[in-house]
């Protein structure tokens, strides 16, 4: 190592400024929407996405999250055959949809939206 290496290394840093962002009053509104068979949800948030899109209101996504998968494992017999088992699993896909800045008319429409049975909405305000 040369002497000229070593006065790099040890000489100090510039101290980078950071910039200062501007902080933005915009509200999300967050739907997270769930359901045991895709089609039917994919329905619904096509429904959510329409009744947003006729307020004009900025929309963000749907987004697929990971489905969820809970199997379950039973015994088949209950004496005699105890190595026959049987399995299930229970299927639970999501969807997330964020709504930019919503207005109180698209939260009314949303609230009165009538979805089909086996379809779970979480709202949240971000």
């Amino acid at each position: 190592m040369t002497a000229t290496e070593t006065a790099k290394k040890t000489a100090p840093k510039k101290a980078v400024k950071a910039k200062a962002t501007k902080v933005q009053d915009t509200q999300k509104l967050r739907i997270r929407v769930r359901a045991y068979e895709s089609k039917v949800l994919d329905a619904s948030v096509k429904q959510i996405i329409d009744t947003a899109r006729r307020f004009e209101a900025i929309i963000l996504g749907p987004i697929p999250l990971p489905t969820e998968i809970k199997r379950y494992t039973v015994n088949r017999a209950s004496f005699i055959y105890k190595d026959a088992r049987e399995q299930f699993e229970m299927r639970v896909h999501k969807r997330l949809v964020d709504i930019v800045n919503p207005n109180a008319k698209l939260i009314e429409a949303l609230t009165n939206l009538s979805l089909p049975s086996g379809v779970d909405i979480d709202v949240k305000m971000a």
